[in-house]
Formats: structure tokens, C-alpha cells, sequence
């Protein structure tokens, strides 16, 4: 009876991965070349089992040389969205298309001006109409005998990220060499091994605003460099406080005339900082126990540094480190 159920969702789950080899069309070849020429990342996002499929998939991008990041979708209405660019490309995961927190997001995508692709099961859905591309990830039933869990259908869906992978991997001219630069033993473990000024980001990349500049200011820094945030300094290129996207959408819920304060009516103060020669796994233990994106880098004396993103430490793209 174990075997014999155990064998059946096999069945059912590997049925699901047959019928997408016999749907696939020249649209997954069109969305190939869309990742391929672009100048920007793959930015991949899904919530609950398709979140997880997700994380995945861009762990898998990442690892075969496709610059992938995942996005939560809640995150991305709290700050999380100012890691995107109208250079990237979106793709969304959602079985039904109906994910209310994916269709609120993609409106807010579709105004950066990326590419929106969906990968569901229903190709009429809401979120289906509102993508460029349509990815038909759809299975007859799921392995689950109530047809509840999710399982035949985040099978397919991890497996149309797989092939997505792979032949970009191939597209690339992918090879062993470059397979172990993404690995442990390669950049990642070199990251953790390093010091944050190795990586930081500093001089003219630095969002940059000083005491009694105007919000509006600010906000133009947050939006030019990409970054989610913006420094505050004294006339001494000291570090005052810091100011995020989740400080401004903050300010919005309670209605503040955001276009007539200064920075030092929003910014945070004191926020919390490393040391250029701090290990960077202490700024990622860091920005994991506070649950913070980006990190000042100051010296003792409180002058800036430098700016350290999460993404920067987790690989969200190409590798720099300064003076290579």
C-alpha cells in the first residue's frame, strides 16, 4: 500500500514534467534570448511553495552564469523594490496567477518598465495578462489525493526553472571553470573570507546627501544610485543618519508633507555601521540579525567610508573587488 501510493505521485509528478515537454513553444525560446541580451538581472518572485520553487531556480541561475536575484513580493512593497531597474527582467511564479501580492507587485513593475514574464498554469489569469511573455507551467492534477498541496505543480515549475538554466548555460558557452568561480571554493567563500573594504562600494558611488539638504534631495539619490538608500553627513563627512525606502513609504502612511521636511526630519540616526576592516561575514551576521539590507562603513571616528549591500555579499551580480 506505502509502495504502491509512494509510486503513484512518482507517476503523477513526473506525467506533469512529460506534459510541458509537449506544450513548449517558441515562446520559451523568445524569453531565451529576451534573459540572454540583457544588460540587467533576472529577478525571480513567488510566494509561499512557489517562493521556495523560486529561490531555487535563482540559486540555480546564479551557480550556471545568469545574474539572478529573488524578490519576496512583500519585501519589494516595503523597500525591497528599489533594487529593481527598467533593465532587468521580471518573471513572476504563480500556479494560479491569482496571487494577490504578485499582482499588486507587477503594477508597480510594470511602471520601473522591466519585462514582464509569468510563468502559471493559467494562461488567462490576471497575472497572465499583464506579462509580455506567458510560460505555460500548467499540470492536469496534483500528486496530493486532495488536490490542495501544492506538489505535481511546483514539480513542473521547478523543472521549467531547470531547463531555463541549463540552456542559458549553454547559450553562455558555460564550462567547468566557470562553474567553480560560483562556488563555495570561488567567489562566495571568497566574499565571507574578505574584508568589507574589498568589496564595499565608495567614492562616486555613494548616495550622498549632507545635513539641511531637502528630502526631495534625497530621494532624487535614492532613485539615481539604486541602492534602496541614501547617506546623510555632517560638514565633516561624518555620518549622521540614513535614510531608505522604508523611511519614505513610513512617511507617506502617516501623510507627511515628505517635499517640505529635510533629510535630518526623516533620516534614521545612529544607524548601525561596520568597519572597513571588519570580516564581511560579521556584516552579513550584521544585516541578517537586524534584518537590514544595506551597511555604512565607518572608521572609528565616524567618517563614511563606504556602503555595503546585501546583495554585493550574496552575489546578485558581477563580482568587484576594488583595485582588481
Amino acid at each position: 500500500m506505502i509502495l504502491n501510493e509512494a509510486i503513484k505521485v512518482l507517476r503523477i509528478e513526473a506525467e506533469g514534467i512529460l506534459q510541458l515537454a509537449d506544450r513548449i513553444d517558441e515562446t520559451f525560446a523568445e524569453m531565451v534570448e529576451l534573459i540572454y541580451n540583457s544588460t540587467g538581472r533576472l529577478i525571480i518572485a513567488g510566494i509561499g511553495k512557489s517562493g521556495i520553487v523560486g529561490r531555487k531556480i535563482v540559486a540555480t541561475l546564479n551557480s550556471t552564469g545568469t545574474r539572478s536575484l529573488f524578490l519576496h513580493p512583500v519585501e519589494a512593497m516595503h523597500g525591497d523594490l528599489g533594487i529593481v531597474s527598467k533593465d532587468d527582467i521580471f518573471i513572476a511564479l504563480s500556479n494560479s496567477g491569482e496571487t494577490d501580492e504578485l499582482i499588486i507587485l507587477v503594477s508597480s513593475i510594470q511602471k520601473i518598465g522591466c519585462n514582464i514574464i509569468t510563468f502559471t498554469g493559467n494562461k488567462n489569469s490576471t497575472l497572465a495578462k499583464h506579462s509580455d511573455m506567458v510560460i505555460d507551467v500548467g499540470v492536469d492534477k496534483e500528486a496530493c489525493p486532495l488536490g490542495l498541496a501544492p506538489t505535481a505543480s511546483t514539480t513542473a515549475l521547478l523543472a521549467m526553472g531547470d531547463a531555463l538554466a541549463v540552456v542559458l548555460s549553454n547559450k553562455r558557452h558555460f564550462n567547468q571553470s566557470d562553474y567553480k568561480k560560483f562556488h563555495p571554493g570561488g567567489n562566495i567563500g571568497q566574499m565571507l573570507s574578505s574584508k568589507v573594504r574589498d568589496i564595499m562600494l565608495t567614492g562616486k558611488s555613494l548616495p550622498i546627501v549632507f545635513e539641511g539638504a531637502s528630502l526631495e534631495e534625497a530621494i532624487e539619490k535614492i532613485d539615481r544610485f539604486r541602492l534602496g538608500t541614501t547617506l546623510i553627513l555632517r560638514s565633516d563627512d561624518t555620518l549622521s543618519g540614513i535614510i531608505t525606502d522604508g523611511d519614505l513609504r513610513r512617511l507617506i502612511a502617516k501623510k507627511r508633507p515628505i517635499f517640505e521636511l529635510t533629510v535630518e526630519e526623516a533620516m534614521t540616526k545612529n544607524p548601525r555601521t561596520v568597519g572597513p576592516d571588519s570580516p564581511t561575514y560579521d556584516a552579513l551576521n550584521m544585516m541578517e540579525q537586524h534584518q537590514i539590507t544595506v551597511l555604512p562603513i565607518t572608521d572609528s571616528g565616524g567618517k563614511i567610508h563606504g556602503i555595503l549591500h546585501l546583495h554585493d555579499i550574496l552575489g546578485k551580480g558581477k563580482f568587484k573587488f576594488n583595485g582588481t
